[in-house]
């Protein structure tokens, strides 16, 4: 990409960024709609998955793509939010737009862009323009599905002017509750809002409440569900050389002898719902082979394959350092349950730096039992909450002696890395590692300010 081209980019990021932010939702599908009808409706070029649900929702989405790409299938990906930069949020046939492509992208959108904020009180968000430039670059390629992951919620999700042939809901727990309600039914109601009539709803386990209200959004739109534990499921796991083997029960096949490459059960529910949605889909006339079980080879090499960045990903060995996306209790439950059975450690130091809108307490409660130092500090998000907030609230939980602060994560990470080094130095080498856990941005900052040492696979794409 010529110079030109990167400045370009530069300002491009510039006017995405300067509108009002994904965080800030303004729930109506108004100015979407007006968008991609103006784009000519790119959401109905293709067959669509599309993913909600509280936490899972990306690993789940990376998983169906690469099942679809496996079986030779043209793909688009659209997930958020990135690790480092914006182009990451859309991918076609497993590549992340280049630069070039992300500046032709949206060149060809502004227009209708700037017609859509000319003629509404409130113009588009950063997230509706990335949204309706996703929509159009995967028609213009055009891929064979598209596998769509939701910003926050459903019903009011800017993707939900899509309509998915299959609907997958990920686990459910309270949070951002500012916006989709308090409880686990109110939330479970808004994200049931992409489950459309005639639709497959593959739902994975769900809180009971949660799935209640699931359930009745399957009867009353005529969709057909396929339940996790039920009519699919993980029939057996056990943990392997990074990672774990596992067997799973599809909707119309067993599958066994499954190397994943990712830690924990959770990981595994991912993958038993990405499997039954590509079986779901396989029933549908958009998929060759209609009606018949995955090739279990195919399913072999692509699950072999698969990867989620920032999800207990291994950033540096010794000491061991890794970092994730956990960011509210359900997410650090499942992940302090994936490390403390995929991990030996006699001494965890935990970096967290976390948004000041999240149920802060619950997740310090998650991590407490097996973390035994704690480092509170900030992201790069104007949202990240104050390192010595924080650690008042750490203090209350942890205990005064166990929680320290800093204000920058590169700094916090060199305290981490010295304390686990002191504990190998005293206890054997291996015996402590560090995770560095809060948010999203919290795990993409970490990856840019490990990469140069640690290789980690797409640190900086």
């Amino acid at each position: 990409m010529n110079a030109d081209w990167r400045d370009r980019l530069r300002e491009i990021e510039k006017e995405i960024f300067a509108r009002r932010p994904e965080h800030a939702v303004n729930p109506s599908l108004e100015r979407i709609t007006a968008l991609v009808t103006l784009l000519g409706d790119p959401q109905r070029a293709y067959p669509v998955i599309h993913i909600t649900g509280t936490n899972g929702k990306t690993s789940t989405a990376r998983m169906i793509e690469a099942l679809l790409r496996a079986r030779g299938l043209r793909t688009g990906l659209f997930t958020s939010p990135h690790l480092a930069m914006v182009g990451e949020r859309i991918s076609v046939d497993g590549q992340p737009l280049s630069g070039e492509r992300f500046v032709e992208a949206y060149d060809e959108i502004k227009p209708y862009v700037d017609l859509v904020d000319a003629s509404h009180e409130v113009p588009l968000s950063f997230f509706e323009v990335l949204t309706g430039m996703a929509f159009a670059v995967f028609a213009d390629a055009p891929v064979d599905v598209c596998v769509l992951e939701v910003g926050m919620g459903g019903t009011w999700d800017n993707t939900n002017v899509a309509d998915g042939t299959v609907a997958v809901v990920t686990p459910i727990s309270i949070d951002h509750a500012r916006y989709l309600g308090s409880t686990v039914e109110e939330i479970a109601a808004d994200k049931a809002g992409i489950i459309k009539p005639g639709a497959v709803a593959v739902l994975a386990q769900q809180p009971l409440a949660a799935a209640e209200v699931l359930l009745r959004r399957v009867a009353d739109v005529g969709a057909t569900v396929a339940r996790e534990g039920v009519e699919f499921g993980v029939l057996s796991r056990e943990l392997a050389v990074g990672g774990q083997q596992l067997a799973v029960r599809g909707l119309l096949g067993d599958y066994d002898d499954l190397y994943l490459p990712l830690f924990g059960a959770h990981q595994a529910g991912n993958l038993a719902c990405a499997i039954a949605a590509v079986e779901a889909f396989a029933r549908t006339p958009d998929f060759e082979g209609e009606g018949q079980p995955l090739d279990p080879s195919i399913v072999r090499r692509a699950v072999a394959g698969m990867s989620s960045p920032g999800r207990l990903e291994i950033l540096r060995r010794s000491p061991l350092v890794i970092v994730d996306a956990a960011h509210n209790p359900g997410g650090m439950a499942a992940s302090v349950a994936a490390l403390t059975e995929a991990f030996t450690f006699t001494e965890l130091v935990a970096i967290l730096a976390v948004s000041q809108d999240k149920d802060v307490a619950g997740i310090l409660g998650e991590l407490e039992p097996v973390a035994t130092r704690l480092v509170a500090t900030a992201n790069s998000s104007a949202r990240s909450m104050d390192p010595a907030e924080l650690a008042e609230i750490a203090r209350g939980i942890f205990g005064p002696e166990r929680v320290s602060v800093t204000s920058r994560l590169d700094d916090a990470i060199e305290l981490a890395v010295g304390m686990a080094d002191d504990a190998d130095a005293a206890s054997g080498p291996g015996s402590a590692g560090v995770l560095i856990a809060g948010s999203v941005i919290t795990a993409g900052d970490a990856r840019v300010l490990l990469a140069a040492g640690s290789g980690a696979e797409g640190a900086a794409s």
